[in-house]
């Protein structure tokens, strides 16, 4: 692909290799480091002149860090005179603080927005942003992935399913469960929680008819696994036969493995928007998310549709 260059930060490098395979290119020569102060330090080591560069960052832990040293390459890119700069971030980080639900807090998904923007980017190309309204607090286009075509791909190649159900874990959730039941030719059930504070959430009751069933909890994000554990443990108690999870963005902090291995979940299912490859335990499937991000590099170049991918 002519007129392209990829740039990889250095929070999920496997990954933007993965994207750079399928596209047929290879990543841009960087120079990303710490100085003894902490301070980040990035070089581009070619010219970017005249080129659509997409620069690849998954804002993971150390958030902070990561932020700042995509930013940095953002702008190291902008003063370089290329043609445009697209920003790839398969996760968005603080994309749960998108409103103001409690007085005097920031909406900080917002703050990361204006950041990215003042910058200096021209696009944006994500993945299960945690709420689509964070598209709008940008004023450039965003290209907003779903992972669920990924997710779907690897459960009917390789579960055998009897009268599946897929669940969702909260209200807010219903969407993404209807796609992903829509293409499983199933019907969806929903759990009913509150949440008293931020990583604790209460469950408290399923809707829908899950007797007997093969139980599939799809979720954008798997955290410290508290929600998920636990409407496991509801789902089992309804009378469910077995009960798989999958999610886009494995975070896994804090006692997440933990509670996935002791819990009555077959199996986790997530995608590598994340470096979660160092976190393996017996449960985790981890499916590549490379595919779809490169064809949507690959059609963003070439001016075709994006949202087909998704039809």
């Amino acid at each position: 692909m002519n007129g392209i260059k990829l740039i990889a930060c250095s929070s999920n490098r496997a990954l933007s290799e993965e994207i750079a395979a399928y596209l047929g290119l290879r990543l841009t020569d960087t120079l990303i480091t710490t100085f003894s102060d902490g301070e980040v330090r990035v070089q581009i080591n070619e010219s970017v002149r005249g080129y659509h560069v997409y620069v690849i960052a998954s804002l993971s832990n150390p958030v902070n860090h990561n932020i700042m040293e995509l930013l940095l390459t953002i702008d190291a890119i902008r003063r370089s005179s290329p043609k445009e700069i697209t920003a790839v971030i398969p996760y968005y980080a603080y994309g749960r603080q998108d409103r103001q639900d409690k007085p005097r807090t920031p909406i900080s998904a917002k703050v990361i927005a204006d950041l990215l923007q003042k910058v200096g980017i021209d696009r944006v190309i994500v993945v299960d942003l945690h709420s689509p309204q964070i598209q709008g607090f940008f004023d450039i286009p965003v290209e907003h992935l779903t992972a669920i075509p990924v997710l779907y791909d690897y459960i009917r190649k390789n579960l055998v399913l009897e009268n599946p159900i897929v669940v969702s874990p909260d209200a807010g959730g219903v969407k993404r469960a209807r796609d992903l039941a829509n293409k499983l030719g199933c019907g969806i059930g929903v759990i009913l929680k509150r949440r008293p504070e931020p990583n604790k959430a209460e469950v408290m009751d399923v809707v829908g008819d899950l007797e007997g069933k093969d139980a599939i909890i799809v979720d954008d994000i798997i955290d410290t696994a508290g929600t998920l554990t636990a409407a496991a443990n509801l789902l089992m108690n309804k009378g469910v036969k077995r009960v798989i999870a999958c999610a886009t963005h494995g975070i896994f902090s804090g006692p997440a493995i933990d509670r996935l291995t002791s819990s009555p979940i077959e199996k986790v299912i997530v995608t590598n928007t994340l470096p979660v490859h160092e976190k393996k335990f017996n449960k985790l499937e981890i499916v590549s998310i490379a595919p779809l991000i490169g064809e949507t590099i690959r059609r963003v170049h070439e001016g075709s549709s994006v949202s087909s991918l998704f039809s």
